[in-house]
């Protein structure tokens, strides 16, 4: 059950990272027999998943490959009409809608949050500051990753039972750690009170707005939060990590945050649009997007504008977004610089994503992810783990608090469930629900001084601090 809340509607703190790319000049987007290569492998040869569709649009051309099945036992294919929950890929979705209105004269982006709620509820400040719109969209509020009083009631479905009472109560409680637009810190809470507060501004929900707004006029009728007869018969079956079947996610107080599915073809007509490709009332928008910049001081990440991010793997600058939900993953994202954008969306969360393949089409620089080791558990002495238990800080705001239960030994990253972790030597840990695993640094004592996260090919050091 687990596996199905871990996703928290994230974006990737990490990129796929070019770290072994050669300054070599960019290739092409591959052929479409050598992207249908790599979901094969991903699919078939891996076990990473159960269905992959890729959109690849250019300046003149656009095309769909597409591998799997519609779901465990579907035989039905995946096509480039498939519906999918798109996960934090929302979150462009509602910072446009923000550049819009700004374009519109309806808000600007220096306005107070608070200005959009209701009387009785009190936006926490700091030092004399208000958390507006652009720190929301930026993600420098100062806000938390996720409220903390959110406790999932069913963690197939987690965020069901969030309401926006629960929003404002705890909007109306919280203190604020640290300085407004000091610091980058992902957070769906902003996102999905970003979505929110400009629903309120324009008298309408958040769904509606979207439609009235982006999906109406580029003619996206695969997108939205409510899904349509055609939209439904359409619909991807989620999956989780260990291939299962698993809920649909829904998402009423924070839907700015990830509330939206889409499809292939929907997305490639959305990057046409910000690729400048087809006239569109939303160009303006769309390019005041990338005007903002602001650091997110996170290695490989590079900046964030509008709710995307900008990063150069290379010397290519890539726009994007990822996504995931309890049962799927999505990256979309774009090289203005060659004219190419890539959609990639998968109805299984795996921990390796599609962020690599993304980023590869994008770049051929930037590799692929490495086929998964295999992990075995093994037994060892669970007095050992008594060292371990502990808190170890990653980033400023984001730490991993190991704690033991009986024989088992959890990790607990900043603001999400606790997992559990295997051994597979007496310092070696691995979780059975992503591809991550652990390795402590221990004193002559066996008390851990420091560990390291292994993820996504990333190395990511850790002291103790509690």
């Amino acid at each position: 059950m687990v596996q199905r809340c871990l996703a928290l509607l994230f974006a990737s703190i990490l990129p796929a990272a070019g770290g072994g790319a050669q300054p070599s000049p960019r290739s092409p987007v591959p052929p479409d027999s050598e992207i249908r290569r790599i979901l094969v492998e991903r699919i078939d040869t891996y076990h990473q998943g159960v269905g992959l569709v890729v959109g690849v649009i250019g300046r003149d051309s656009r095309s769909v490959v597409a591998w799997g099945k519609l779901g465990k036992g579907d035989p039905r294919p995946l096509d480039g009409d498939t519906v999918f929950e798109i996960g934090s890929a929302t979150k462009v979705f509602t910072s446009l809608l923000l550049a819009d209105m700004v374009q519109r004269g309806e808000v600007t982006l220096t306005d107070a949050a608070a200005k959009y709620l209701p009387a009785g509820v009190k936006m926490p400040e700091r030092s004399g500051r208000a958390i507006t719109l652009v720190d929301l969209s930026t993600h420098t509020s100062g806000l938390p990753r996720m409220p903390s009083d959110f406790q999932p009631k069913d963690p197939a479905n987690p965020y069901a039972g969030y309401t926006e009472k629960d929003l404002y109560q705890f909007l109306s409680t919280y203190q604020l750690t640290r300085d407004i637009g000091s610091q980058f810190e992902y957070s769906n809470l902003g996102g999905g009170l970003l979505g929110l507060v400009l629903a309120r501004r324009a008298n309408m929900d958040y769904e509606a707005l979207v439609r009235s707004r982006i999906t109406g006029p580029l003619g996206m009728s695969s997108t939205g939060i409510t899904l349509t007869p055609g939209m439904k018969e359409r619909l991807a079956v989620g999956h989780n990590a260990s291939l299962e079947v698993t809920s649909n996610w829904d998402v009423p107080a924070l839907a700015g945050a990830g509330a939206l599915r889409s499809s292939a073809n929907d997305m490639m007509t959305f990057l046409a649009a910000n690729l400048g490709d087809v006239k569109s009332p939303l160009a303006s928008a769309m390019a005041s997007m990338l005007a903002v910049h602001r650091p997110t001081g996170a290695p490989g990440l590079g900046e964030i504008g509008l709710g995307w991010f900008v990063t150069k793997p290379s010397d290519a600058e890539v726009i994007w977004h990822n996504g995931g939900t309890g049962g799927y993953r999505s990256f979309v994202g774009f090289n203005p610089k060659a004219g190419v954008g890539v959609v990639v969306l998968s109805n299984t969360f795996t921990a390796s994503g599609v962020d690599d393949i993304g980023m590869h089409l994008l770049d051929s620089r930037v590799p692929l992810l490495p086929p998964p080791k295999q992990h075995y558990e093994i037994a060892v002495d669970t007095k050992l783990f008594d060292g371990y238990v502990g808190q170890y800080q990653l980033a400023p705001n984001f730490a991993l608090t190991i704690t033991r239960e009986g024989e088992q030994l959890f990790a607990k990253a900043t603001n999400q469930p606790r997992v559990a972790i295997f051994p597979e030597g007496e310092r070696d840990f691995f979780y059975k629900i992503v591809d991550a695993q652990i390795t402590f640094v221990t004193d002559a004592n066996g008390r851990a001084i420091s560990l390291t996260l292994h993820q996504n090919g990333a190395n990511l050091p850790a002291k103790r601090v509690q």
